[in-house]
C-alpha cells in the first residue's frame, strides 16, 4: 500500500509529489526535495547520507535487478567509517560497487581519526577522461571518419590486456611516469605546457612513492601506457550538437559542430594490481587499529599510519601512470588526425579543453560545520567540479568554473558541465562521472542476441571499432541510464550546470 509517507521502490516513479520517505531493506529514506534523498544516521552511522536522484532516479536505484538496492547500502555503511564528516554521498549515477558505491563520495578528517579506503578508490586508480576540441567541422570530418577510426584503431591498441608490443619502459623510466605523471610526457616530448595546465592537479600529484607500487604491478604497466584497455573505456569522436551556455561554451572552445575527442581509460594493470597488493593490508590494519568495518570491502586504515602513507604513495603513483596513459593516446589521436588530414595537428586544433579523474582520494581543503579542514576526499565514480576562483583551476578558466566532462554512452550523447558554488559547498566540490550501469554485462550480451549491432551503428551514422563484438555487446547503450537524466538531477540540484552536449560520431571501445 502506497501512502504519503512512505512507499516501496517499486511505487515510488508514479508515486504523489506528497510521498515523502521511501524504505529500502531496512533503510528509512526521506526526500529533501526533488533532487535530494536523506538517509538519516541510523545505527553505527556516524553521518547522514543523502543521495542525489529524481524519483525516477531513485526507483531505478532502488530496484537494481543486479543488486536490490545495495548501493543505497553501501552510501550508509560507508556513514559508518570513522572520520567521515559532512554527509556520505551518492551520485545520480550511483550504482553497486566494491566497498564503496560507483558514484560515491565521503571525506575524511585526519584529526578525527579519519581513514583512506581503498575501495573508496577503486580497482582502476585513476580512471578519468580527458576532452579535446579541434578546429575542424562536422562536414570536414565525416568524409574520412572511416579512415580515421581505423588509424586510430591502429595506432593505440584497445582491449582486455592490450599492450605495445614496440613501447616498453625500461624498470627506471616506469619509475619516471609515477613520480612525474603526465610532466613526464613532456620531457618526452608529447605534450605541452598548455596541456599540463589543463590537466586535474597539473598531471602530476605530489607524493607518489614508486618504492610503494609492487614489482607485479610495475611491470604490469611498463608495456600498457598509451592504451585503451577494456570494459567502458573508450576513445570517441563527437561533435557538439547542442549549446546551453553561450557564454561559457565559447570559453571552452566549443561552439556547436566543433568536432571533439573523448578519452576515456584509467591506469590499467598497473592501478589494479596496486589496489589488490593493498587490499589485505588494509584488512589487517582495521583489525590491528579496533575498526569495525559494516563491509570487509570497505577494508581501511588510519590516515596518519604507516599502511595508509603507503598506500596512498602507491595510490599518487598509479593516478599518475593514468595521467601519463591518457596524455599518451591524446598524442597518438593527435597524430592520426594528421596523417588522415595531411595537416599536423596544431593546424587542426587539437587543444585539450580539461582532463580531469574520476577514481582518487586526494588531500584537499574545506569547510565543514564553519572550520577550514584539510580532508582527505574519496571520489568513486564521481568527478571533481570546481566552482569559479577556485585556485587550483588554470588561469584560463578561473573566473567561469572547471570543465567537468561526463560521458554518455555510445549511441546518445555525452556533457559538459561547469563546476558551481553549490557542489563546493555540498559535495566536497563533486558531482556524477557518467551515465551509470543499468544492465550487468551478461545480461547486456544476452538482451542483444539475434541483432546485428554494426548495423544499428551504421544506421544511425557512428563508426564503431572494437577488439572483440562482445565488448560492443557488453556496452550497448541500454546496459546504461540515459544520461540526459543524471544530468538534469545535477543541474537541478545546483552541483553542476550544463554547458554542452556531444554527440558521437566514431568510436573505439575495448
Amino acid at each position: 500500500m502506497i501512502t504519503s509517507d512512505s512507499t516501496s521502490a517499486s511505487a515510488i516513479a508514479e508515486s504523489p509529489a506528497s510521498v515523502e520517505s521511501l524504505r529500502v531493506g531496512d533503510l528509512e529514506l526521506r526526500r529533501l526535495d526533488d533532487y535530494r534523498w536523506l538517509i538519516p544516521r541510523q545505527g553505527a552511522m556516524r553521518v547522514d547520507g543523502i543521495i542525489y536522484a529524481d524519483r525516477a532516479l531513485m526507483a531505478a536505484i532502488a530496484d537494481d535487478p543486479r543488486t536490490g538496492g545495495e548501493a543505497i547500502r553501501q552510501v550508509a555503511n560507508v556513514a559508518c567509517l570513522p572520520g567521515i564528516v559532512g554527509r556520505s554521498i551518492g551520485m545520480p549515477d550511483i550504482h553497486w560497487g566494491y566497498g564503496f558505491a560507483i558514484g560515491g563520495v565521503a571525506a575524511f578528517d585526519p584529526r578525527e581519526g579519519g581513514v583512506v579506503s581503498p575501495g573508496g578508490v577503486g580497482y582502476d586508480i585513476n580512471c578519468g577522461v580527458r576532452l579535446l576540441r579541434s578546429s575542424l567541422s562536422v562536414e570536414a570530418v565525416r568524409p574520412h571518419l572511416p579512415a580515421l577510426m581505423n588509424q586510430i584503431m591502429r595506432d593505440v591498441p584497445a582491449g582486455l590486456g592490450s599492450r605495445y608490443r614496440d613501447f616498453v619502459l625500461s624498470d627506471e623510466e616506469i619509475r619516471e611516469v609515477l613520480r612525474g605523471g603526465a610532466a613526464w610526457a613532456l620531457t618526452q616530448g608529447y605534450a605541452s605546457e598548455e596541456d599540463l595546465r589543463r590537466i586535474e592537479a597539473g598531471g602530476r600529484l605530489a607524493g607518489a612513492d614508486p618504492d610503494a607500487v609492487s614489482r607485479r604491478a610495475s611491470e604490469r604497466g611498463r608495456s600498457q601506457l598509451g592504451t585503451v584497455g577494456s570494459g567502458n573505456h573508450f576513445i570517441e569522436i563527437g561533435h557538439v550538437d547542442a549549446v546551453y551556455d553561450a557564454d561559457v561554451a565559447g570559453r571552452f572552445g566549443l561552439e556547436p559542430g566543433t568536432v571533439c575527442v573523448l578519452i576515456h581509460s584509467g591506469s590499467r594493470g598497473l592501478g589494479y594490481q596496486v589496489c589488490d597488493d593493498f587490499l589485505g593490508v588494509m584488512l589487517a590494519a582495521a583489525a590491528r587499529f579496533g575498526i569495525e568495518l559494516p563491509d570487509k570491502q570497505l577494508a581501511c586504515a588510519p590516515l596518519d599510519s604507516p599502511e595508509a602513507t603507503r598506500y596512498m604513495g602507491a595510490m599518487n603513483a598509479a593516478a599518475n601512470y593514468a595521467f601519463a596513459n591518457r596524455q599518451m593516446m591524446a598524442y597518438r589521436v593527435r597524430e592520426a588526425f594528421t596523417r588522415i588530414f595531411s595537416r599536423p595537428w596544431s593546424e587542426r586544433g587539437l587543444d585539450l579543453v580539461y582532463d580531469v579523474a574520476h577514481n582518487i582520494a586526494k588531500w584537499e581543503t574545506h569547510e565543514v560545520e564553519g572550520r577550514t579542514r584539510r580532508l582527505c576526499v574519496h571520489r568513486k565514480g564521481a568527478t571533481r567540479a570546481l566552482p569559479a576562483g577556485h585556485p587550483e583551476l588554470p588561469e584560463k578558466y578561473r573566473d567561469i568554473g572547471q570543465p567537468v566532462l561526463i560521458p554518455g554512452d555510445m549511441a546518445r550523447y555525452s556533457y559538459v558541465l561547469v563546476g558551481t558554488q553549490a557542489a563546493y559547498r555540498e559535495t566536497f566540490g563533486s558531482t556524477c562521472h557518467g551515465a551509470g550501469r543499468r544492465m550487468s554485462r551478461a545480461a547486456a550480451k544476452k538482451s542483444v542476441r539475434g541483432r546485428s549491432l554494426r548495423k544499428e551503428f551504421e544506421a544511425l551514422g557512428i563508426e564503431v571499432r572494437a577488439s572483440s563484438y562482445a565488448t560492443i555487446a557488453e556496452e550497448v547503450p541500454e546496459a546504461y541510464k540515459d544520461v540526459a537524466e543524471v544530468v538534469e538531477v545535477v543541474h537541478g540540484a545546483g552541483i553542476g550546470r550544463k554547458v554542452a552536449r556531444l554527440h558521437p560520431m566514431g568510436v573505439l571501445k575495448g
